[in-house]
């Protein structure tokens, strides 16, 4: 990262750092400054400035020179084995979308590539866990260092509707390039079917070049809910809506806890869990052919109800 403050590579790395940022700016009418501001130092330097660093070290600029090639050649010597690896796998990596499962805290979990398909990917890996959620998605880039396969720094995490329109975008953009094979080897001299041709042409190399349409698309939905906030649709796992209230009744002169258990006890809907707890019920009325079965919202957050015991009488209706 100090290797940027160089001359010769400052401009550069501030061109691809403009490609990660700017466009996303300009969709939803912002300054750049003004998106930085909204987020946070520590957000902005793990996201967007990560990504595009990561994104960076694998360019080459227009005399074939790379940074990470430059470093290594002239301090690779200062760095051990295992960092030297690290750099080299940073040096050819791609960006791609991976769906999260099997994870195990502060060991690993599997990492499924949405874009070029595969079996799962066992990742060995410690922080991220303590995050991480059974199938999140997330961009990254996948590095193999020795035997083990880690996620580099820069990581973005999508809700599903957003990742499947990265995903169409992707998958669209490949069919356009391939679409287009015999122009581009008449544009450079070779066959069409020239292996190098189809190496061009592949899912990696896409990604390659895609790079900063991953941080385009997150940065975009994160500045467009900014701008315009929703109030989420909430409801149960059965598509019923949820009202969060609270109710307060008047108690009689002299009422005891035990009155109001014995009064509570008699009435049909409520389920007594323990002591101090009950779930209200709701009995489904009988009518006339079979229910309507309720929809299920994709945008909805969905709330799953547990058990607990708390410290006072209370009611609470699933």
């Amino acid at each position: 990262m100090k290797w940027l403050s160089r001359d010769e590579w400052r401009d550069a790395f501030k061109d691809v750092l403009d490609l990660h940022l700017v466009p996303a700016c300009e969709a939803t009418s912002m300054k750049v400054e003004e998106a930085v501001s909204i987020l946070d130092q520590e957000q902005f330097m793990s996201t967007i400035w990560g990504c595009a660093f990561e994104d960076f070290l694998t360019h080459e600029l227009d005399n074939g020179r790379n940074v990470v090639d430059d470093y290594l050649k002239r301090r690779g010597w200062k760095e051990n084995a295992s960092t030297r690896s690290y750099m080299v796998a940073l040096r050819t990596s791609v960006m791609s979308l991976y769906e999260v499962s099997n994870i195990v805290k502060d060991t690993s979990f599997l990492a499924r590539d949405l874009v070029r398909g595969g079996d799962p990917i066992l990742i060995s890996e410690r922080s991220a866990t303590r995050s991480l959620k059974q199938w999140d998605r997330i961009a990254v880039r996948v590095l193999r260092v020795g035997s083990q396969s880690i996620i580099a720094g820069g990581v973005l995490s999508f809700d599903y509707d957003t990742s499947e329109n990265l995903l169409k975008m992707l998958r669209n953009t490949g069919k356009r390039a391939r679409k287009e094979r015999q122009k581009l080897a008449q544009l450079i001299g070779w066959e069409a079917d020239d292996p190098r041709v189809t190496e061009a042409l592949s899912e990696t190399e896409i990604l390659r070049l895609a790079a900063p349409a991953f941080t385009t698309v997150w940065l975009n939905d994160i500045l467009d809910r900014l701008a315009n906030p929703q109030i989420p649709e909430i409801q149960n796992t059965e598509g019923d809506e949820l009202m969060f209230c609270t109710v307060h009744f008047p108690l009689g002169h002299g009422a005891t806890e035990a009155d109001i258990r014995s009064a509570l006890r008699r009435v049909p809907v409520l389920v007594q869990e323990n002591e101090t707890f009950w779930n209200w019920i709701a009995t489904r009325k009988s009518a006339k052919g079979s229910p309507k079965k309720k929809t299920k919202t994709r945008n909805a957050q969905t709330f799953v109800t547990t058990h607990r015991v708390p410290d006072r009488v209370q009611i609470r209706r699933n």
